[in-house]
């Protein structure tokens, strides 16, 4: 009977891979000429970095990178053009008439110049003036230019009474979304958001997203508001769209021997690699291999012509002070983190699908025995 155990035992123990849990589809009933695929190599498409103390500061990714130059603009590079739909208000001194035409009783947008479609104003005596892409200054130089033809050294002024040609649109999690004027004085990101009620609960204001030109730029208000980080509270320009997105939206993917394999929404302020591990229950100390903690994160490079597509992060958690190296790790959206199986829990895995029918087999004997 000992035998009859031992032999089989022995005959599956050198085929153990083959009954390992895992998926599979049958074909060979099917299509007798059908030939499984030869397996892909990939390694060649990962870039692979260890997580430790020696190469933090290189393996840990920037969770925002700072912004390209060419919208780190100074306030003293901001002009107000004035546009189609401006009002304004036109002053020569000395001369009532002229300033206010229809009585002091109205406001100065009521009473202004409105712009036309064609990007001019009517101004008496001097008839359409072309104020369109120009400055207060160069309108109110030009109108002085052509009064002097009808009145002596006369002295203007001009102003925007009401702004209505240049605006940006703010969206996602604010607390009132909509569309904003730009005035003659700068406006940057943390004065539209402002402007917009300030943030939601759930907004991730560390991905705020510009849209300028049809370009997107990843700006961070954490590091604004937090850090004082200027270059990301950029200057903003007309037709500009913020949008703030929900921190719920972004996710990190915990798989593996851990405790509870989980999608984890990254909130507001993001996640590190210590805590998600922590908030899925840790790791499986009875099935988990330590050592073997990895990172994948899809390149920023990756492409259809890239020949980088993945970054891997390994790091050793055999050492629970390696945690501390983790909670310094910053997670990226749609991160996956797996921990891989211990070699011993592997094996007992395949011993797991073996014993019961070995349990069958003795006690089926057992009773073959009890019944002579």
């Amino acid at each position: 009977m000992v035998l009859r155990i031992l032999l089989p035992l022995a005959l599956l123990t050198l085929q153990g891979c083959a009954f390992a849990p895992g998926s599979h589809i049958e074909t060979s009933g099917w299509n007798p000429d059908y030939e499984a695929p030869p397996e892909e190599d990939f390694s060649h498409l990962v870039n692979v970095s260890r997580i430790g103390p020696a190469n933090l500061r290189q393996a840990i990714v920037a969770e925002i990178p700072s912004p390209p130059e060419e919208i780190l603009l100074e306030d003293s590079d901001f002009q107000y053009r004035i546009g189609i739909g401006d009002v304004l208000q036109v002053t020569v001194w000395d001369h009532p008439e002229l300033t206010i035409p229809a009585g002091s009783e109205r406001s100065s947008q009521e009473s202004g110049n409105v712009v036309n479609e064609n990007g001019d104003i009517y101004y008496p005596y001097i008839g359409y003036v072309n104020v369109a892409g120009k400055t207060t200054q160069q309108v109110r130089e030009e109108v002085a230019d052509r009064l002097s033809d009808f009145l002596e050294a006369p002295q203007v002024d001009v102003s925007v009474a009401a702004f209505r040609s240049q605006r940006i649109y703010v969206s996602g999690a604010v607390e009132t979304p909509g569309v904003y004027p730009l005035t003659n004085i700068p406006t940057r990101l943390v004065d539209a958001i402002s402007q917009a009620g300030g943030l939601d609960e759930n907004g991730d204001w560390r991905h705020v997203v510009l849209t300028r030109d049809g370009r997107d730029y990843s700006l961070s208000l954490k590091d604004v508001l937090e850090k004082g980080n200027k270059q990301h509270n950029v200057l903003l320009q007309s037709g500009d769209v913020i949008n703030v997105p929900l921190g719920n939206d972004r996710k990190v993917f915990v798989l593996g021997e851990v405790a509870s394999t989980q999608t984890l929404p990254m909130g507001r302020n993001g996640l590190t690699l210590a805590e998600a591990i922590s908030n899925v229950g840790g790791l499986n100390e009875r099935q988990s291999d330590a050592t073997g903690v990895f990172v994948v994160r899809r390149s920023e490079q990756a492409g259809p012509d890239s020949e980088h597509l993945i970054d891997l992060y390994q790091l050793n958690l055999k050492d629970a002070t390696a945690m501390v190296v983790a909670d310094s790790f910053t997670l990226n959206n749609r991160d996956l983190v797996y921990v891989t199986a211990a070699p011993l829990a592997r094996w007992n895995r395949v011993i797991s699908l073996l014993v019961p029918s070995f349990s069958a087999l003795f006690l089926g004997d057992s009773a073959v025995n009890l019944t002579e």
